[in-house]
């Protein structure tokens, strides 16, 4: 059985920071590309950000220079470092398991607001 469990989320400043965990269980973590996707109020889901097991990341604009996205393998464990977080930023943020086959996994998301 297959688990993504988002935990970090929260209410925080403009110009703050955040940062979100994926903890995954079951052994998918191992042989999946990892994933952060958002989805504000009235829009669809988007990526955020990605990272291959071998390391390497790719992020959306909107993102780039201001989050970070990394991974564990030894603890199964998915993280996305958020700074400088604007209002825009808000939204329920989903963790994502892409293995080399068979079918994707998300989370259950969890609430991002950026707000004075």
């Amino acid at each position: 059985q297959v688990q993504l469990v988002e935990s970090g989320g929260g209410l925080v400043q403009p110009g703050g920071s955040l940062r979100l965990s994926c903890a995954a269980s079951g052994s998918i973590f191992s042989f999946s590309t990892m994933g952060w996707f958002r989805q504000a109020p009235g829009k669809e889901r988007e990526l955020v950000a990605t990272i291959t097991v071998n390391g390497r990341t790719t992020s959306a604009d909107s993102v780039k220079g201001r989050f970070t996205i990394s991974r564990d393998n030894a603890k199964s464990t998915l993280y996305l470092q958020m700074n400088s977080l604007k209002p825009e930023d808000t939204a329920v943020y989903y963790c994502n398991a892409n293995p080399f086959v068979g079918r994707n996994y998300w989370g259950q998301g969890t609430q991002v607001t950026v707000s004075s």
